[in-house]
């Protein structure tokens, strides 16, 4: 990949500010302005380039909020968090443009009903269970009441935008698939985490060193629940657990884990988060009985030492690859359309290429890769229905109602097959299946647009047709 993926790029440094942010509120045992401002700050430059950072921020208060259930955080401080987190949202709500999706999200409704949670502490404590049933009851109100209110929610305003997400966790367990879902899983960024990546995680003694240091957090919870757990009376204690930073970052270990295990492209979570678990080698609070036997820098000598053979190598295998990002084919397609078609031509084609001609040539797009759009995805679909079986006519038809000038198509695109059951024609045979088995419209058009289209400009990947309006 010889260009950075932007929105990631931007967005994930402020996710490690805002969790070090949080770390140090969690740490604090007095809450100052500042650091509550500063964390709403990077929530919101973290949601801004981003659209998926608020299902990153989703894992994180539900963390948030099991840390505080099993006692180790006291409610003031997860309220005010609470807070910081709706302010936040609403800022990128209005910044966003009153992008509604935000405000039916999962994220939002978990929100909620945290606060709703909280508000109704006073009652829970009167239901006279044991300690251990008060979690799970407080447990359920959250899960079910998010779900619930993200769907009224939805259903209410009629959004969206965001159920192809759904879509695609849904495939992810069962045999589901739609045009949308096969979209994604035929993309190997999507697709399951490698089977090699925990080898590699493995090879430089990232993952031992987390299995550590992971087992030695369960080994403290559960040394601060077990006198909660054996008892059965109705109990609420008077006192909490400390560090419950290092729990917070526990269960977003695990929340990261299963983002990377299901969408390999989230990896960009997973890998990072690791090696600060990994730096919980020196922690004297998990680890103060080795250190009283040998001293702390001995040991973090002694992984980094380990952990630099292997890791020396991948750097050197990172430091080989040597290139220059070139397109020459692009290039052309996009001066030709600058110099031979008119300022308010409207466009239409893979969404990749779609956004290269809206920046550089300034052209009027129909679909652009900014998927978390109900009705763009039901243009896109439209648009791609070019690589479809569907006759010219009816495909032409619908463009028309999109008002398109010019289609670039891809031969590629007709062809390219990254697994079985992964090629355009094939995906659309799940999606169209009454028009299995015709040839592919492209490669038809490939070989004669005529009549309904003319090829006005074509290169070795590109191919311009013009709608000819009847």
């Amino acid at each position: 990949m010889w260009t950075p993926p932007l929105r990631e790029s931007f967005s994930y440094p402020f996710l490690v500010l805002q969790m070090l942010l949080v770390t140090h509120i969690l740490r604090a045992t007095k809450l100052y302005r500042g650091s509550l401002i500063a964390l709403c700050v990077s929530n919101v430059f973290f949601m801004l380039p981003w659209q998926f950072a608020q299902f990153v921020l989703l894992t994180q208060v539900a963390s948030l909020f099991t840390v505080y259930v099993v006692g180790y955080i006291d409610i003031c401080k997860l309220r005010k968090i609470i807070y910081i987190h709706m302010i936040s949202l609403a800022l990128c709500f209005v910044l966003m443009f009153g992008n509604s999706m935000l405000l039916t999200s999962y994220y939002a409704s978990s929100l909620v009903i945290i606060w709703g949670v909280l508000a109704m502490k006073p009652h829970f404590l009167k239901i006279n269970v044991s300690e251990l049933s008060l979690w799970v009851i407080q447990g359920c109100f959250w899960l079910f009441g998010t779900v619930i209110l993200k769907y009224l929610t939805s259903k209410i305003f009629g959004i969206a935008d965001d159920a192809h997400i759904g879509n695609l966790l849904t495939s992810k367990f069962f045999s589901y698939k739609d045009f949308d879902t096969l979209l994604y899983t035929c993309a190997a960024e999507f697709d399951f985490m490698e089977k090699e990546t925990p080898l590699r995680y493995t090879k430089t003694l990232l993952l031992p060193v987390v299995l550590l240091v992971f087992a030695a957090i369960v080994r403290k919870v559960i040394g601060d629940m077990w006198g909660v757990v054996t008892k059965q009376q109705a109990h609420v204690r008077k006192h909490q657990f400390d560090h419950g930073e290092l729990v917070y970052h526990a269960l977003q270990l695990l929340a990261y884990t299963a983002l990377g295990i299901l969408i390999m492209r989230l990896k960009l979570f997973l890998t990072p988060h690791m090696c600060v678990m990994a730096s919980l080698i020196c922690s004297r609070q998990l680890f103060g009985w080795l250190f009283c036997k040998v001293h702390p820098g001995a040991v973090v000598f002694a992984v980094l030492a380990a952990m630099s053979v292997q890791g020396s190598a991948n750097l050197q295998t990172q430091w080989n690859i040597v290139g220059e990002f070139s397109n020459l084919p692009q290039e052309e397609l996009i001066e030709w359309i600058k110099y031979s078609t008119k300022p308010d031509a409207v466009f239409a084609g893979a969404m990749p290429t779609m956004a290269s001609v809206k920046l550089s040539a300034l052209r009027p797009v129909v679909n652009h890769p900014h998927y978390e759009d109900a009705g763009l995805r039901a243009r896109t679909k439209i648009v791609y229905s070019m690589y479809s079986r569907k006759a010219a006519e009816d495909v032409k038809r619908e463009l028309m109602k999109l008002q398109v000038n010019y289609y670039i198509l891809e031969e590629s695109w007709c062809v390219r097959r990254s697994r079985p059951g992964c090629s355009m024609p094939e995906i659309w045979d799940v999606e169209d299946p009454e028009n299995a088995g015709k040839p592919p419209l492209c490669n038809l058009l490939v070989k004669d647009p005529t009549p309904h289209f003319t090829t006005v400009f074509q290169n070795s990947v590109y191919k311009v047709l013009e709608v000819i309006e009847e």
